[in-house]
């Protein structure tokens, strides 16, 4: 018999009819009453035992963990806490548990014991949830840039080039690292290496997207990317995905435009189809909050924050205009931010991004045109000679969330730029070349997708929102 999902039986109304469910088994009570998850949802399903009629040595094997095929008969619930249940007719244990060895008890454990065993923890409630989300955003993702035409992309993950300017770079090699190979003045010779070159794995698909973006109109990305940063936070991996569209004919105002609009396709789409997960994960929240100050708390609860970003139009203003508001906020006058704003060039930081948000505008706000210096090399320049059209959107309790930027299109402009930056013309010549041959203006930016996870889900590391986190001294 074709089994069933957990999910659906919750929501079905066909009683009397017979079932087939699979699943794991989180508690049993009584010898009489299983609590069954099957990964669909984060409500269990209830499985009733006939324990007067059940073989004792299944009965003990029926354990938190064990997987277990279940045949009987939908029937609504005479007890509270669910609307439906099964009556077993059969149950076979697919799969054992030692209930002694097994690490998730039925108990609560902290997220940091989770961490160390992340190979089980997609079985609890709280990961469970995030997961469902997590692939339900990766979905909307690529629902919101079909529906608008646009061509998906994938850029390598292995790249010839360290000209992105986005961080460190982890370096590939086949040469022996016991015996590296060595040039006439004593550097590593790459030349042998498998690629002839020296070759890192990617921390950006963005060059590429704009290969694309000037063929196709509008493209995007949505791959891994790695930061060889020795970064041990809770904001920072070293692998991770990101979202990067291109489009052509487009400048600035239009980039805002797309990035405003998906990101509010895809809390809505979440909100719409995740309802259970999104109680759940609020609740926890709330709950693990209650140990924390009142200023460390989240500025609302996870579905009213999410609600907040669809019901309001991101506020867009100048960086000059927020320098000049967080000079004479309360906090920059009195020292309490832990980097003080001293005028135009200071690189703003989470604190300054979540005071424009949550303080003074009360929504999302997407700053534009920052000073040239403290921002990357392709982006374009704005009459001023000072700033360029760069982008950032900010989202409460995160602070940025996209990063993006009008591209530097003109071929003077833009060497000249690289020059200043000593950046390698040569090896970028395949770069120079979409500048060249038929170039327009363009637009793109790049979304951290771990970091929109962490804010649908309002979780506070990084590390609880893929499934396994990579950062320094932990690959496991």
């Amino acid at each position: 018999m074709k089994r069933s999902r957990v999910k659906a039986l919750l929501s079905s109304t066909d009683f009397g009819s017979e079932v087939t469910v699979c699943g794991w088994v989180r508690t049993f009570r009584n010898n009489q009453f299983i609590a069954l998850n099957d990964g669909t949802t984060v409500k269990p399903l209830q499985i009733v035992v006939d324990r007067e009629n059940t073989d004792d040595g299944l009965l003990k094997r029926i354990t938190t963990g064990a997987a277990i095929k279940v045949v009987g008969n939908l029937v609504e619930s005479q007890g509270r806490g669910q609307t439906v249940e099964i009556e077993a007719k059969e149950v076979e244990i697919l799969g054992d548990s030692d209930a002694e060895k097994y690490p998730l008890q039925p108990k609560k454990h902290s997220l940091e014991f989770l961490r160390q065993i992340h190979h089980l923890r997609f079985r609890t409630n709280t990961f469970g949830a995030i997961f469902r989300l997590r692939n339900s955003i990766a979905f909307a993702i690529h629902q919101f840039f079909n529906e608008r035409g646009f061509v998906y992309m994938h850029s390598p993950i292995i790249t010839g080039s360290d000209a992105e300017g986005a961080g460190e770079m982890f370096q590939i090699t086949t040469l022996d690292l016991d015996n590296v190979p060595k040039t006439e003045d004593g550097k590593a010779d790459y030349s042998q290496d498998f690629f002839g070159k020296m070759t890192n794995i990617t921390v950006s698909g963005q060059l590429e997207a704009e290969l694309g973006a000037l063929a196709f109109g509008d493209v995007y990305t949505f791959g891994p990317t790695f930061r060889a940063e020795n970064s041990n936070t809770s904001r920072h991996l070293a692998e991770f995905w990101m979202i990067e569209p291109e489009m052509a004919f487009s400048d600035i105002h239009d980039n805002m435009d797309n990035a405003e609009a998906m990101l509010k396709y895809v809390i809505k789409y979440c909100l719409e189809h995740h309802g259970d997960d999104l109680e759940f994960l609020e609740a926890r929240l709330e709950n693990e909050e209650k140990q924390k100050p009142a200023n460390e708390r989240s500025p609302m609860p996870l579905r009213e924050k999410l609600q907040f970003i669809l019901d309001n139009d991101f506020e867009r203003l100048t960086y000059t205009e927020a320098i000049d508001i967080l000079l004479a906020s309360k906090p920059n006058k009195k020292k309490k931010f832990q980097f003080v704003i001293e005028g135009f060039g200071a690189d703003l930081q989470s604190e300054h991004e979540r005071y424009l948000v949550e303080k003074h505008f009360k929504k999302p706000v997407i700053l534009i045109d920052y000073p040239k210096e403290i921002k990357a090399f392709y982006m374009r320049q704005n009459e001023d000679g000072k700033t360029v059209a760069a982008m950032d959107i900010l989202f409460p309790g995160i602070g940025e969330i996209v990063g993006g930027s009008q591209r530097e299109e003109r071929l003077d402009k833009l060497e000249q730029r690289m020059e200043e930056m000593s950046i390698d013309k040569e090896e970028m010549d395949w770069f120079l070349d979409t500048r060249r041959f038929g170039t327009c203006q363009h637009a793109g930016y790049g979304l951290g997708f771990e970091r929109l996870v962490q804010f649908i889900t309002g979780m506070g590391n990084i590390r609880d929102v893929i499934p396994s986190p990579r950062y320094p001294g932990h690959c496991e």
